[in-house]
């Protein structure tokens, strides 16, 4: 039987839009059954609907600062929609710890870097004024704490020298999309433990090449 997801959204969807297309498969163990918004006016909740998905709106400005309210009615949707996991897809507000507790091992957020690297907001201006070679983006379980919890999957990409925030977006956006529903595929298929801080998937044989930035010169040294 498949899972049963609700993704949150607050904005264009584009990480939701990858994760319905993936479930599409006959083969994913998870099925999208609702998509809820915080804010009626987002532009993922068209994408939704375009892709045959159930929307609803959750307005939380409402509710200002009483988050607790705000997740009683959000809680009310995800059980009418008999939701078992949720996947956070820009959806811009915090949950309290009673929330997160509730659905620890449940929830998915993404983020574009390589955590523990660069949470919060601005990370690819803060990947580029730190002058990495590397960055990319992490799908990790929703814990308290902001960009933080055990790590799922990770996805990297070389950072250029030319690269402006927008540019690096852009190619780590491309990471996300893959990555998120392969996460999801994961945790679905029960192929996930939680072991403390650590999160635990089976050996994946990967691209089998290393990721180096910048390249070594033809005549360089070799270790």
């Amino acid at each position: 039987m498949k899972r049963r997801v609700a993704i949150l959204i607050s904005g264009r969807g584009s990480n939701m839009a990858a994760l319905i297309k993936a479930a599409a498969a006959e083969d994913f163990p998870a099925e999208i059954a609702v998509v809820i918004s915080n804010r009626a006016d987002a532009p993922g909740l068209e994408r939704a609907k375009q892709g045959r998905v159930p929307t609803v709106v959750v307005e939380s400005k409402p509710f200002g600062k009483d988050r607790a309210g705000f997740e009683a009615r959000l809680q009310e949707v995800l059980d009418q929609h008999r939701i078992e996991l949720i996947c956070l897809g820009g959806f811009m507000r915090l949950f309290t710890a009673e929330f997160t507790g509730r659905w620890y091992g449940r929830m998915l957020n993404i983020h574009p870097s390589l955590l523990p690297s660069f949470p919060g907001l601005d990370p690819h201006g803060q990947a580029l004024r730190a002058g990495v070679k590397i960055s990319g983006a992490t799908v990790h379980f929703v814990i308290p704490e902001t960009d933080a919890g055990p790590i799922l999957m990770q996805g990297a990409v070389a950072v250029s020298d030319h690269d402006t925030t927008e540019t690096l977006s852009e190619r780590i956006l491309e990471v996300e999309h893959r990555i998120y529903p392969d996460a999801l595929r994961l945790l679905a298929s029960g192929a996930v433990q939680l072991d403390g801080d650590i999160c635990k998937t089976p050996e994946s044989a990967g691209s089998g090449n290393f990721l180096i930035s910048p390249a070594a010169s033809p005549g360089g040294t070799t270790v």
